[in-house]
């Protein structure tokens, strides 16, 4: 009798979990300045939404990989005609959009204590925002190192910044377990025999990672 083969990234693994890579956006935290912050933003200052909404298409990628700074960011999207309000309030505007959820983080937290993981963010974000991100919720008290779009100059969904974070890991891809909610991410992750975790509420992540052997 032949035996069943397992597709790489699926739940079901010899290998123990030995590293979490986890996102920022939608899994620890809200999004930073996702489309619901932006048209937040745009009722609050009074701003033409489908006008934002293109300008912020057009730049934010550059933004995210690092090689814009925010000022530079809003001065294309916002700032690109005079305003009635000053770049200083518009980005305190922006930054207290970003609320934590409280049982990822106790969750990630346990299960670093109890199983000794290496704990890594792979992220999409812009510098500005990740740093006050990591300062304000404490990110640095048990994520071990910090693969931001920003810092490395890779977004995803290109593989390399998982290569990077693997690299950086020294850990095998079968032995990583990552925890994402755009399913695309996951799915190339999954490609590369990580045990990519499509995050959509606490419960079912928690259950996927108690099915790979990781318990709190």
């Amino acid at each position: 009798m032949s035996k069943a083969r397992t597709r790489p990234g699926s739940a079901s693994r010899s290998a123990s979990i030995r590293a979490l890579f986890l996102d920022i956006g939608g899994v620890l935290l809200s999004n930073g300045w996702g489309r619901e912050e932006r048209h937040r933003a745009a009722e609050a200052y009074h701003l033409d939404r489908e006008e934002m909404d293109e300008r912020h298409h057009l730049t934010f990628d550059t933004y995210e990989e690092g090689k814009l700074s925010l000022d530079e960011y809003l001065s294309r999207v916002v700032f690109h005609t005079q305003r009635s309000f000053a770049p200083a309030e518009f980005k305190e505007f922006m930054f207290a959009q970003s609320t934590a959820l409280p049982p990822m983080m106790d969750y990630v937290r346990n299960l670093k204590a109890r199983h000794g993981l290496k704990v890594a963010v792979v992220s999409n974000e812009g510098r500005e925002l990740t740093e006050h991100r990591i300062r304000t919720f404490r990110l640095n008290e048990f994520v071990d190192f910090f693969v931001s779009s920003c810092f490395v100059h890779i977004r995803k969904p290109d593989t390399d910044i998982f290569r990077l974070a693997l690299d950086i890991a020294q850990v095998p891809a079968t032995e990583v377990a990552y925890v994402e909610d755009r399913r695309m991410f996951v799915q190339v992750a999954r490609q590369m025999g990580i045990l990519g975790i499509h995050h959509t509420d606490f419960e079912t992540t928690r259950s996927a990672l108690a099915r790979a052997g990781l318990t709190a």
